[in-house]
């Protein structure tokens, strides 16, 4: 378990950061405006002058018109991919071109910038996006697969013996204690497999609009867009784009939706959600190895065994806040199972945004420079991001200060840490740089963040 590389790609998402951005183009004493827009709107106007307005503008620039007064249609006008385009705009309440909804231009003009600049950029992925999804090593089997078993084999259990048939009150009893029996034993054997205790229960997909950011959970690739940016099932919470959905098994485990948990959850969604600035994995792992694990040798570096580390992580999304760490007496179960959090993040704490900067960052000449480089590049990570990482940072540069003792220098973790905490490109083989940043932002800790000299 520990051993697992991050189960979603990156592509499309990083492909979506790409997208031009809205820039709208106003008129200041536009008559007439109708209340449902705002100075994007430009009164009468034909497709040269709107044209000729969009020329110098960048992409993404746009404006509303109304091509002459008998229209039942307004116009939206923009510029992508170098070229201004014109699509018929409509308004009932909420704003539409085609099939979507939107409650705000901006929106419609957001995400129909992204859906093409989709369809111009990454057509290729789009195209196989579901053609080599396969379920057994989907994300949503990687991730649940232990639960998945349980809760088939207690709805077997219960359906080979249904109290509905056998009304005698005895018989009763014997089905409630074959059900206690089949409690939730969440060490995982090698041999575990969903489909050995399959049942067949359709999906119930419903179009969704997802907040934060979501991964499909059997092709592994990114919901892109603002709205119904794919399906969530109602009855288990599976989530998938509408084409890959179509592929998914008739195998749906209701009751995994109360145990869908933390892992593998997109960070700044997971702590909207929570109302929290840092997940619990992380803050409760931490506290427990700043107990008792400072200075055990090999901290971070040593495996613990795979069969606890899964029993902790379904602790976690079983029990969350209230799970009890001290049961766990093998401190590196604690460590790996914080890492393998931190390795299904979706988009690692080192953003791939950021991720150049701080590489360019340790170039700088003097100390005093790197610092100042490696403040403005962590200042560019979301909120959530920012928070979590200056937490990591600053507890393995507490681990660091042991060194002596637990073997694990600032070099040591960085080598540890860079595969999990950087987003760099599957290809990438040679993270020397990488290491070499971590490992700057560990012994700089101090002056980055406490702004010690």
């Amino acid at each position: 378990m520990e051993n697992i590389k991050n189960i979603w790609k990156p592509e499309l998402y990083r492909i979506q950061l790409e997208a031009p951005v809205p820039k709208r183009l106003t008129c200041e004493d536009c008559q007439d405006r109708p209340l449902f827009y705002g100075k994007e709107y430009h009164g009468i106007m034909g497709h040269k002058e709107a044209t000729l307005l969009l020329e110098d503008e960048p992409n993404g620039a746009f404006l509303i018109r109304k091509g002459n007064e008998y229209n039942d249609f307004y116009t939206l006008t923009w510029r992508f991919n170098n070229k201004v385009h014109h699509y018929k705009l409509y308004y009932d309440g909420t704003h539409y071109i085609k099939d979507k909804r939107y409650d705000s231009i901006y929106d419609l003009v957001a995400d129909g910038l992204i859906t093409c600049h989709m369809e111009l950029k990454a057509n290729h992925i789009m195209e196989m996006i579901n053609s080599r999804a396969n379920y057994t090593d989907s994300p949503y089997v990687t991730l649940n697969r232990r639960k998945i078993n349980t809760l088939t084999k207690i709805h077997q259990a219960s359906n080979r013996s249904s109290p509905i048939t056998n009304k005698k009150e005895g018989k009763i009893l014997e089905i409630e204690s074959d059900i206690q029996k089949i409690n939730f034993d969440i060490t995982p054997t090698i041999e575990d497999s969903p489909l050995l205790y399959k049942y067949t229960k359709y999906h119930s997909f419903k179009v969704h609009t997802f907040k934060g950011l979501n991964w499909c959970e059997l092709c592994a690739n990114f919901l892109w867009g603002f709205t119904a940016q794919g399906v969530k099932c109602e009855d288990c919470g599976f989530i998938a784009h509408s084409k890959c959905s179509e592929r998914v098994p008739n195998h749906c485990v209701p009751d995994l939706k109360k145990l869908r948990g933390v892992f593998g959850i997109d960070l700044t969604t997971l702590l909207n959600a929570h109302s929290s600035t840092l997940p619990f994995v992380v803050r409760k792992c931490v506290n427990e190895i700043e107990t008792r694990g400072m200075d055990s040798e090999g901290i971070y570096r040593v495996s613990g065994f795979a069969d606890e580390i899964e029993a902790l992580k379904m602790a976690f999304d079983k029990d969350g806040e209230a799970t009890d760490l001290s049961v766990y007496s093998n401190i590196n179960v604690i460590a790996g199972t914080l890492k393998l959090y931190l390795r299904l993040l979706p988009v690692p704490l080192i953003t791939y945004e950021v991720h150049p900067k701080l590489v360019n960052a340790i170039q700088a000449k003097t100390t005093a420079h790197q610092v100042t480089e490696l403040r403005e590049a962590l200042d560019s990570l979301p909120p959530a991001h920012f928070n979590c990482l200056q937490y990591m940072v600053q507890h393995l540069h507490r681990i660091a200060q042991h060194a002596d003792t637990n073997k694990m220098s600032a070099h040591n973790l960085s080598t540890v840490f860079a595969p999990t905490l950087v987003a760099t490109p599957a290809a990438l083989t040679d993270l020397a740089p990488e290491i070499r940043a971590l490992q700057a932002l560990l012994e700089l800790c101090p002056r980055i963040y406490y702004g010690h000299q």
